[in-house]
């Protein structure tokens, strides 16, 4: 399948079974803004509870943490996103279209096109303003303005007068919220050295080119760890949350050839950063950052110990001495995990249906995350025991499970909607239901259906969930 067919047929799927949907559509849309539908957020909710689950609950050096959005305005001159937040915007004289010019230099690079504009050397590409003296816009043809810096983040005012004093900036990073209440979690939580504190919230950047569907967008959500080691222990630990970061997400079904770790090179590096890698997975439109993880060094904390005045030091009571710890920083992006979770699980079969051959698209998703567990499917019928039957079952393992109720249409039509989203198991009652009190269970995956008693199957099902052999729990049904 064409990677660019394979993507709009993701996208397709997306909005057609409620995943994520245009925001403001009724309204023809806002860029780089999404909302995530009834499917979508239980699927949004699952991987942050994964995530929590595994980085927080399951250890004992990580604590959490909800710091506010909105934050004061020295927070960011401090870590220097109003000076240096910046990307290099390239605007079009005649179209006004804009575009992210380094972006559109690789673009053109990358594609054979720039050399069209004349030959361009490695030192000329580097010089933005020379090469947009030189090529035309890819749209209309027309002249560029000279590239400027635009800066990422959203501005918004505090209080009811509209003045200087009163500006303040949407988050463009969660990793700040941690830095500032470094102190007040080191004095309340009992924590020593090393240890981290973990986040899970939005972040806003006013991005010149939202793109690739929810990729790159201006509001997302960001799952981030800052980890604070004792200087000199930092490379260990940096090397440790590489490991343990791209475990994570092969132990959520995330297939080993689709994933890779990618180290920046010097000239990549951000200027606090000593070291730092990207977690790439190969979405249809190519190999991408689905997270970044860096050695940070000291360079937040001795910022906001500078422009705050308050005292940022660690006291190691063991060695009697007082350091700035170094960070490391695992942040990964919910939305990106989302669509290369869905990427990975997309699988397009032919199997027999009602008049032969047809397609059937299924979401194979890990079990974890999963949006619905259990489906109940009652056999078409006009005897009403049958459907009151059907929705006793689902209120029963409503209790346990993330269940859907659902009667519309042929229960092949059904099991397909189900597939789509990745249901991975289907609870079907029928006429033998009323006589001996048992039900079908098929399973997502391999399509094969077991026979069990309706008291046994909230248990069963359980089972299933927690990966014991679905054949061996109940008879097959031929």
């Amino acid at each position: 399948m064409p990677e660019t067919n394979l993507m709009l047929k993701i996208i397709s799927l997306c909005k057609r079974r409620g995943i994520i949907y245009q925001s403001s559509e009724i309204y023809g849309g806002i860029g780089g803004f999404y909302d995530y539908g009834p499917i979508g957020v239980e699927l949004k909710n699952n991987i942050k509870k994964a995530w929590w689950e595994d980085m927080v609950w399951k250890r004992g050096d990580v604590v959490g943490l909800d710091a506010s959005i909105i934050m004061h305005p020295l927070v960011w001159k401090a870590s220097g996103h109003i000076d240096s937040f910046t990307d290099p915007l390239a605007e079009c004289k005649n179209c006004h279209l804009r575009f992210r010019a380094d972006h559109l230099i690789k673009k053109l690079k990358d594609s054979g096109k720039l050399d069209e504009h004349g030959i361009f050397t490695e030192e000329e590409v580097k010089d933005m303003e020379s090469v947009f003296q030189k090529i035309k816009c890819p749209e209309c043809g027309g002249p560029f303005v000279p590239p400027r810096k635009f800066n990422l983040m959203f501005k918004t005012s505090v209080g009811p007068v509209e003045e200087e004093g009163a500006m303040a900036y949407l988050r463009p990073e969660t990793a700040q919220g941690i830095f500032v209440d470094y102190r007040n979690v080191l004095d309340t939580a009992r924590v020593k050295i090393p240890f981290g504190i973990a986040q899970i919230g939005k972040a806003f950047r006013n991005e010149i080119t939202p793109g690739n569907f929810i990729f790159r967008t201006r509001e997302f959500e960001q799952m981030e760890i800052e980890y604070f080691v004792k200087p000199g222990t930092d490379e260990k630990f940096y090397q440790d949350w590489i490991k343990w970061r791209l475990d994570w997400y092969l132990g959520l079904g995330i297939r080993k050839e689709n994933i890779k770790i990618r180290e920046h090179e010097k000239d990549e590096l951000a200027h606090y950063a000593k070291a730092c890698v990207d977690v790439e997975y190969k979405f249809p439109f190519g190999w991408s950052e689905l997270e970044g993880i860096a050695n940070r060094t000291d360079f937040d904390l001795k910022q906001h110990q500078k422009f705050s005045g308050k005292d940022l030091g660690y006291f190691d009571e063991n060695e009697k001495t007082v350091y700035i710890p170094y960070v490391i920083e695992p942040s990964a992006g919910v939305d990106r995990t989302l669509i290369a979770v869905i990427v990975d699980a997309y699988s397009e079969e032919e199997v027999e249906g009602v008049k032969g051959k047809e397609t059937r698209v299924v979401l194979k998703l890990h079990k974890r995350l999963a949006p619905i567990k259990v489906a109940v499917l009652p056999l078409l019928s006009n005897r009403q025991e049958l459907v009151d039957k059907a929705k006793e079952i689902y209120h029963l393992l409503q209790n346990y499970f993330v269940c859907q109720y659902d009667e519309t249409g042929s229960i092949g039509r059904r099991y397909r909607r189900m597939d789509e989203v990745g249901t991975i198991i289907s609870v079907t009652c029928d006429f033998q239901t009323l006589e001996d009190n048992t039900v079908t269970l098929r399973d997502r995956d391999s399509m094969k259906q077991i026979r069990v008693e309706i008291q046994k199957l909230k248990d069963i099902i359980q089972k299933i969930l927690e990966e014991e052999e679905f054949l061996k729990l109940g008879k097959l049904v031929k």
